[in-house]
């Protein structure tokens, strides 16, 4: 009966039973039907499956024309709030100004800075007027909390207090020295040829605060921090004067009586005048109790800030705000957020000092603030000096 079947699907029903021709007939139809049935829903799978991929494919493209879209908006549109912030930002960088002239042409860049500028007061710093206060006997009646935060020392530290900022959109530190006799300059054990780390300057000098003080050469974002901008005078001695950056300012000194000298001087004017030790930065943010003339944001955009100031009373105030810390949606402050921060707390004379990745505060030997570079990375740099408060 085999021979009956000419493949082995026939074969196959042999096992059920006879069938007649025209059954046959139609079975092997059925069969070939199916197949093609099978066939093309093979093909439409197929052709499924590719169409999936050109639509990933469209709304990657998609994706990509929006978000170029939304960047190109962001840097040229009608909102020039994101404009100034980048081009006041990487301007005062000194090593990442690029990532303003990629996007901008220099007469957009300088009709940006001619909006955002800082115009300091035109006048030296009376420290006549500043008057040592003992409170430690007086009854005071607080002007605001913020003088009572000030002046209510922690239990067992007559030497300096922490006082936390923590508003939205920034996160500082503000140190209290209520001795000025204690705060020293401090210098890299070979300042002119390499810089040190805060921690180890801190800790060669016995010291329980501090504070990056200059800016220093830095080309291409690879200097050791050993050239440090301007002049720096160390115990009454001028021990580096090398050229000075177009940041505004001048002297940042401690007279030999204690007092913060703010003044656009030569070394040896400074030093006649009795200076003992400073560095030359700005711009200068307070003088003589009057904050100075900001436009825009000040042209110095948002970064990690450092600053110095003394009351009139005497106390002396460090300013470190951290910044570049996007996930926590803290981005940095500019100088009038600096100095707005430092009128509050009483500042008579102050000056901004360097910041960005130099911004540093070490307390009893550890960083208290979060320095970043400018890649994201938790980490500071080795600098040519620091104002420090010895035991």
């Amino acid at each position: 009966m085999n021979d009956l079947f000419e493949n082995d699907e026939e074969k196959g029903l042999s096992e059920i039973g006879d069938f007649s021709k025209e059954e046959k007939d139609i079975y092997g139809s059925l069969n070939t039907e199916s197949e093609g049935i099978y066939q093309k829903r093979s093909a439409k799978h197929k052709r499924k499956k590719l169409k999936v991929w050109q639509r990933i494919l469209v709304v990657l493209i998609c994706i990509g024309i929006l978000g170029a879209s939304a960047l190109v908006f962001i840097l040229y549109g009608p909102y020039p709030n994101f404009r100034e912030w980048l081009i006041t930002t990487a301007m005062t960088t000194m090593n990442h100004q690029y990532l303003a002239t990629w996007f901008y042409s220099d007469e957009t860049i300088n009709s940006v800075l001619k909006k955002n500028y800082v115009v300091e007061l035109d006048e030296e710093a009376n420290i006549d007027q500043v008057k040592f206060v003992d409170y430690t006997n007086l009854k005071v009646m607080y002007k605001n909390k913020y003088e009572k935060e000030i002046l209510t020392r922690d239990e067992g530290n007559d030497l300096y207090k922490v006082i936390n900022i923590d508003e939205t959109g920034m996160r500082g530190y503000l140190v209290v020295i209520y001795n000025p006799a204690k705060v020293k300059l401090a210098t890299a054990a070979n300042m002119n040829s390499y810089g040190e780390m805060l921690t180890d300057m801190v800790k060669k000098n016995n010291a329980v605060i501090g504070m990056n003080a200059s800016g220093f050469k830095d080309p291409n974002y690879n200097g050791n921090g050993g050239s440090p901008h301007g002049i720096v005078i160390k115990d009454g001695k001028l021990v580096s004067n090398l050229e000075k950056p177009n940041v505004g300012g001048g002297i940042i000194g401690f007279t030999s009586d204690n007092k913060l000298m703010l003044g656009k001087m030569t070394a040896s004017a400074a030093l006649e005048k009795g200076v003992r030790d400073a560095v030359e930065f700005g711009p200068y943010l307070i003088i003589n109790g009057k904050p100075s003339f900001i436009k825009g944001n000040g042209g110095w955009g948002t970064a990690p800030r450092s600053a110095i100031a003394q009351r009139q009373d005497g106390i002396v105030l460090f300013l470190v705000m951290d910044g570049r810390d996007y996930s926590h949606g803290i981005d940095g402050v500019g100088m009038v957020e600096l100095t707005e921060i430092l009128m509050r707390y009483g500042a008579y004379n102050a000056s901004n000092l360097d910041g960005g990745t130099s911004s540093g505060l070490v307390v009893d030997g550890k960083f208290i603030n979060k320095p970043v570079n400018a890649s994201g990375q938790q980490k500071t740099r080795k600098i040519p000096n620091a104002w420090v408060v010895v035991k």
